[in-house]
């Protein structure tokens, strides 16, 4: 596991007294930072690493404060393998930048309307998904919510290749131990 300091937060993830933190943000908190909270939730589980890194998820916007994921993302990422049936969307909060290590924003949007909230001392734990895609080059994972079905499968494919650039993020050593 993790002695790494540069895994976005300058916080070494076995150097701590808790979990390292992840908070997965989009617009309204059921399509992208849902698929993003299961997807790495699931890859953390796969690679017993729960205990040590915890992850959730929020809204730039409240519209859908306390709903389940999108039905169409819920039943994409099950055809993956993914479970995000007991989420419920919540909005973010400018605690979440005191309470979280890492704050991923899935775009640019998602990305300005949380550095409103973001306290000048916490601006190194704001860092948007796609900067850990390892195979992907989008600098954004779009919001498929009034699209077709191919945006879904295009989300849970820029998900999976940044989260698990993530989990090689956190869980690399560090260099030169």
């Amino acid at each position: 596991m993790n002695h790494k300091k540069d895994n976005g937060s300058g916080r070494p993830v076995m150097q701590q007294d808790r979990p390292f933190r992840v908070l997965m943000v989009c617009m309204g908190n059921i399509c992208r930072s849902p698929t993003a909270h299961g997807v790495f939730e699931k890859m953390l589980a796969d690679a017993g690493l729960s205990a040590l890194i915890d992850v959730d998820s929020a809204g730039t916007h409240g519209y859908h404060t306390g709903h389940a994921p999108d039905a169409r993302s819920q039943a994409h990422a099950r055809k993956r393998g993914y479970d995000l049936s007991g989420q419920r969307a919540r909005r973010l909060l400018a605690q979440d930048f005191e309470d979280f290590d890492l704050v991923l924003v899935m775009d640019a949007a998602n990305e300005a309307a949380a550095r409103e909230l973001c306290p000048a001392s916490r601006r190194e734990r704001l860092r948007r998904l796609t900067d850990y895609s390892k195979s992907h080059s989008a600098s954004e994972v779009p919001d498929p919510y009034y699209g077709g079905e191919q945006g879904f499968e295009q989300v849970l494919d820029l998900v999976e290749d940044a989260c698990q650039g993530l989990l090689q993020a956190l869980a690399a050593p560090k260099s030169g131990s």
